[in-house]
């Protein structure tokens, strides 16, 4: 889906203007600016992770170009909670303008300080918990309790004389949650009561139905997995899953094991966890790796990161045998998550390494190992039926997320035209109870590639598909400037093309007649001439070889 460009409507006064910067059609990338009398609010500012066809890409970020000029008009960020896809591009934002004010419970802003920190970057935040009530300019604000994978997750309220507005950020409804902190339905019923004018909704699990598993339901399949493994076990996981790391820990401690936990943001969020309270450690359970190793393999539990078959991450590392600890025969690997969208092929190559070393790897598809953290439809209807909103926004997920959550709120009742289906960058008015898409921003993805952020762009990308895929091509052709003559060449070098550059001897009398034609007809331009041989030897390779490589010609002058 795709809304077409159109520039936004003037704001006119007393209309609340929501226009989502990222998160619509993806699973990451989650931020919404609010924009009310002339102030800016934002609701989360998340990271997309890069697909194969994203080669090089460290990240993507929602592209700030709408705010860019307004850095001075935010009052601040509301985060939701503190995984990546909702914090992650946090830095970036604030490397525009330092002083933006953060506000979130203890411990996302906590996992957000130490990214902060990384980037040298000294944040302004405000910390607050459910019940609480803040005003920022002209919004008021209200915090509520919700379930999630990560403790401290929060919904919000946002009140302004537009209307009311509940943003719902990432949850579910367990109903007996590890830290026995419910998603606050009685909260949602008293602002249903208020009314609410739109609800913006989280969607990933809107297409499943029913109701997700208890997060407790996982305990006793990690437990039985590990005091049946012979030998060594790895679990991978998201580095912010708290609930799942107590799980191993408790398990590991129940049967005699001891636990070391991998990667860098494993050890630093669960650091940060323990430190808040938030993660309870047995005594002496865990144990710096290196000591690990000197521990008998059936005593040791190894925590990683690279659940989601991440190249870097560890788990990838250790199928690849680039990892200090090397999987074999007898060793267990568990792969405690679920998978991202557009992860599959990448985790499915880091099971299939394992299992060729000889590990026994346990994932969600062959045992009970991990659950979701969002709501399913069962959930979504339930919502629903509480809250009675007026106006629906389905947020985080792919379309077919979006599309299900809407016909679910159709389902209870809210008529079609109140559930908008948007785009990052559609433009959504709000006034008297009525919400309506007045224009469509022109947004695109924003790459973090090593040290650069925003310079690589999407033909970049698709050249180093073409170098990855179809292989380089270099013809190098010595000229006399003067007559235009071929001194030398064409000397043809490839890579990734045909076995021998002998391949090419065909090719080279077709450039040769060609440039000798184009040189005939008055053609002196280096850059045309360039083109010459561009164009001849692409015919011919794709003709003869069925391959469109890279092709970079270069003229010299004698």
């Amino acid at each position: 889906m795709s809304i077409p460009i159109a520039a936004p409507e003037p704001l006119t006064d007393g209309t609340l203007r929501v226009t989502p910067l990222g998160g619509l059609g993806e699973v990451g990338r989650n931020m919404t600016v609010f924009e009310f009398d002339g102030k800016l609010l934002i609701v989360d500012c998340g990271v997309l992770f890069p697909e194969e066809h994203q080669p090089g890409v460290d990240l993507i970020l929602p592209d700030f170009e709408p705010i860019k000029d307004r850095l001075d008009d935010i009052v601040g960020v509301v985060l939701t909670h503190g995984h990546e896809d909702h914090i992650g591009a946090v830095p970036y934002l604030l490397r525009l303008k330092q002083d933006i004010p953060l506000i979130g419970s203890s411990l996302t802003l906590a996992l957000v300080e130490a990214k902060l920190k990384e980037h040298r970057i000294k944040s302004y935040s405000l910390t607050v918990k459910e019940g609480d009530n803040e005003e920022l300019g002209p919004f008021q604000l209200e915090f509520i309790a919700v379930n999630h994978s990560i403790p401290d997750a929060l919904a919000v309220a946002i009140r302004t004389p537009a209307g009311l507005v509940l943003a719902t950020g990432d949850f579910k409804m367990d109903q007996l949650p590890l830290d026995g902190r419910l998603t606050d339905l009685r909260a949602f019923s008293r602002l249903g009561e208020e009314g609410i004018d739109l609800f913006l909704v989280d969607s990933t699990n809107a297409d499943i139905p029913g109701f997700t598993p208890l997060e407790r339901s996982i305990g006793p399949v990690l437990e039985q997995v590990i005091a049946q493994a012979p030998r060594r076990v790895i679990v991978a996981s998201f580095a912010s899953h708290v609930h799942r790391v107590q799980q191993v820990l408790d398990a590991a401690h129940a049967h005699g094991r001891r636990v070391a936990l991998l990667g860098r943001s494993m050890v630093r969020n669960m650091t940060i966890a323990a430190d808040l309270g938030y993660l309870h450690v047995p005594d002496n359970v865990l144990i710096d790796y290196r000591k690990a190793r000197d521990l008998p393999d059936d005593k040791i539990v190894y925590m990683s990161t690279g659940s989601q078959g991440e190249p870097m991450a560890v788990l990838s590392r250790m199928a690849n045998l680039d990892h200090a600890i090397e999987p074999g025969p007898g060793d267990t690997v568990i792969l405690a998550s679920s998978l991202i969208p557009g992860n599959e092929n990448a985790v499915y190559r880091v099971i299939d390494g394992l299992t060729r070393l000889g590990a026994d790897v346990v994932h969600k598809a062959n045992a009970q190992v991990h659950v979701s953290g969002h709501a399913a439809a069962g959930e979504l209807l339930y919502c629903y039926n509480i809250l009675k909103p007026k106006n629906v926004l389905p947020i985080h997920g792919e379309y077919r997320h979006l599309i299900a959550n809407a016909k679910l709120a159709q389902d209870t009742g809210i008529p079609q035209e109140r559930t908008l289906i948007a785009d990052n960058g559609t433009v959504i008015d709000l006034k008297d109870g009525d919400a309506r898409i007045v224009g469509q921003l022109d947004l695109g993805f924003v790459y973090v590639d090593g040290s650069t952020v925003g310079e690589i762009t999407d033909a970049d990308l698709k050249d180093r598909r073409i170098l990855g895929e179809e292989g380089f091509i270099s013809v190098i052709v010595v000229v006399d400037p003067s007559t235009g003559s071929i001194v030398s060449g064409p000397e043809i070098h490839a890579r990734g093309v045909a076995e021998d550059d002998a391949v090419f001897d065909d090719v080279v009398p077709k450039i040769t007649a060609a440039l000798k034609e184009a040189v005939g007809n008055g053609v002196r331009d280096n850059h045309a001439l360039s083109q010459v041989v561009r164009r001849t030897i692409g015919r011919w390779v794709n003709q003869k070889l069925r391959r469109r490589p890279m092709i970079v010609p270069m003229i010299i002058e004698a």
